[in-house]
């Protein structure tokens, strides 16, 4: 299999920037044997890791990652923890299987919440609930595909104008929203930390250690990486949008670079003019258009712009975010980024996820699409699960199956044109 390269990820930025230094576990540098190898110790891994110990207590369980805890894009994300499956349509056979969707994700906020509790660090994890809002005539029509979506479903929200936004959110830049309470929102560094801080003592971690290759014998897997050899019965890959460099899963999953930065703390007289609601996220309704985020500790966070299998300069990316930015909040006085950053994100054509046995004894769940927070945690718990010959949901059918797509040059040829072309429809969403 090919050969892997990850980005470098030990300048500590984004919201692991506000929490203290973290004493990372060592690399690996000697040859081992393990019963199962996870790679990757974002949410899918570490619930993966969790779940295995407790079917499997006796065997060995070993956990690589190429950077540390916090420091990749478990910890870059927007910290969005949503209650509710979204489907495509609100036809009666989608609305069965969304339900049972919707069950077990509820069952996996339960378990993140629990964890919460006995953590050594504050999650600031809240039931924030979360907007859908819309700027311009795309925007718009997304945002009435998503009310009759609702509508359909029974779930539970509330249609807002402009002057109902401004009130709650500060901001007059948006024409019509949508508020729905099925929505946590979280300090995703914080909760990556905590959560691998509550691992069994008896898994071995390993940080700053990528997998380069991932080879096949008769009776075992050999996973080797820059200093050392793993050898295993069984692998579980869980590095999301970097299982193609691996060669597996590239037909499946792109490896798209989404951008974010975080201001420094607001004065109170810039708090006091934006809004009543003190602790709120926005969801775009259109797929290229900007995140928000107003935290608990007085910050405004922007997640947009995109750019397929590399990182786009960051000087250039944190003038186009507080441009975006301002044209939200103009009457702000100057503004200050306390971190810019990217992240990575697996993305498949039609999002659903990858996820299986892909090949005798090696696992995946991969191309999270955006979402990895609470269905990683669930799919890498259910991977455990069918590893060791457990009754487990069918996941294909009901979250669907990663399409084929053609590989590279033909496919960073159609994201840039597809980018493109929606870039121009959705140019207020932006």
């Amino acid at each position: 299999m090919k050969k892997n390269k990850y980005p470098n990820y030990k300048t500590k930025c984004g919201w692991n920037s506000l929490l203290s230094t973290y004493q990372s576990k060592p690399i690996l540098s000697d040859d081992i044997t393990s019963d199962v190898v996870i790679i990757g110790s974002g949410y899918t891994g570490l619930a993966a890791a969790k779940r295995w110990f407790e079917l499997s207590p006796d065997d060995s369980i070993t956990m690589i990652d190429a950077s540390t805890i916090g420091e990749g894009s478990s910890g870059r994300n927007s910290g969005f923890l949503l209650e509710i499956a979204l489907a495509n349509d609100a036809k009666s056979t989608s609305l069965k299987k969304l339900i049972k969707c919707n069950q077990l994700i509820s069952r996996t906020i339960d378990k993140i919440k629990q964890a919460t509790l006995t953590a050594s660090l504050d999650c600031k994890m809240h039931r924030t609930g979360t907007y859908r809002v819309a700027a311009g005539s795309s925007g718009l029509k997304s945002l009435l595909n998503y009310q009759r979506f609702l509508e359909a479903s029974k779930l539970e929200h509330k249609i807002l104008n402009t002057d109902q936004l401004n009130e709650l959110l500060g901001t007059t830049y948006y024409r019509q929203g949508l508020y729905t309470p099925h929505c946590y929102l979280a300090q995703p560094a914080a909760l990556i930390r905590s959560m691998a801080e509550q691992l069994p003592p008896a898994i071995q971690r390993y940080e700053n250690t990528p997998a380069l290759e991932c080879l096949k014998s008769k009776s075992h897997w050999v996973i080797k990486t820059p200093q050392a050899k793993i050898k295993t019965k069984k692998v579980i890959i869980a590095n999301n949008a970097f299982c193609g460099k691996l060669g597996i899963g590239s037909h499946r999953v792109a490896t798209i670079y989404t951008y974010a930065a975080l201001t420094e703390k607001l004065n109170k007289e810039s708090l006091s003019s934006l809004g009543t609601d003190n602790n709120w996220g926005i969801l775009p309704t259109h797929r290229l258009g900007s995140t928000l985020r107003r935290t608990i500790d007085g910050r405004l966070m922007i997640r947009s712009l995109y750019d397929y299998d590399k990182e786009d300069n960051i000087k250039s990316i944190s003038k186009k975010l507080m441009h975006h930015l301002k044209m939200r909040y103009p009457n702000l006085p100057e503004l200050n980024f306390n971190s810019v950053w990217s992240g990575a994100t697996g993305l498949t054509l039609n999002g659903a996820p990858l996820w299986g046995e892909v090949d005798k004894n090696l696992y995946i769940s991969a191309g999270c699409n955006g979402g990895g927070v609470v269905k990683g945690t669930l799919f890498g718990e259910l991977l455990s699960d069918l590893a060791n010959n457990q009754p487990t949901p069918d996941i294909k059918k009901l979250f669907g199956q990663a399409n084929w797509m053609p590989l590279d040059p033909f496919r960073e040829i159609g994201f840039n044109f597809v980018s493109i072309i929606e870039k121009n429809r959705a140019r207020a969403e932006i």
